[in-house]
C-alpha cells in the first residue's frame, strides 16, 4: 500500500494562489498515477487534475499538477482562486493499469474569501 498526506491548504483571498503538496510513503511512488480531487459542501467529489506515472497530464487551466518522484511528492498549483474553489482537497493514487483510485489522503481544507 501507499500512504498519502496532504498539506498546504488554508485561507486565501480571491485571485490568490496556493500550492498543495501530497507526500507518499509505503511503496515505490513512481509506479502510481496520481490525482487531486475536491469536495465542496453540497457537491459530489470531483477530479480536478491527474498525472500518470510518466508525468503526462490531461488538465489545463488555473490548476497545474506535477510530481517529483525523487521526493515522493505530488503538487497542485492553484492560481487565480475563486470562492467556488472552496473545498476539501484530496490526494489519491491508483495503479497505472487501473482507472480506479484506490488510496486516499485525509484531505486539506482550501477556503477562498473575498
Amino acid at each position: 500500500q501507499v500512504q498519502l498526506v496532504e498539506s498546504g491548504g488554508g485561507l486565501v483571498q480571491t485571485g490568490g494562489s496556493l500550492r498543495l503538496s501530497c507526500a507518499a510513503s509505503g511503496r515505490p511512488f513512481s509506479s502510481y498515477a496520481m490525482g487531486w480531487f475536491r469536495q465542496a459542501p453540497g457537491k459530489q467529489r470531483e477530479l480536478v487534475a491527474a498525472i500518470t506515472s510518466g508525468g503526462s497530464t490531461n488538465y489545463e487551466g488555473r490548476f497545474t499538477i506535477s510530481r517529483d518522484n525523487a521526493k515522493n511528492t505530488v503538487y497542485l498549483q492553484m492560481n487565480s482562486l475563486k470562492p467556488e474553489d472552496t473545498a476539501v482537497y484530496y490526494c489519491a493514487a491508483r495503479h497505472s493499469w487501473s482507472r480506479e483510485y484506490e488510496y486516499w489522503g485525509q484531505g486539506t481544507q482550501v477556503t477562498v474569501a473575498s
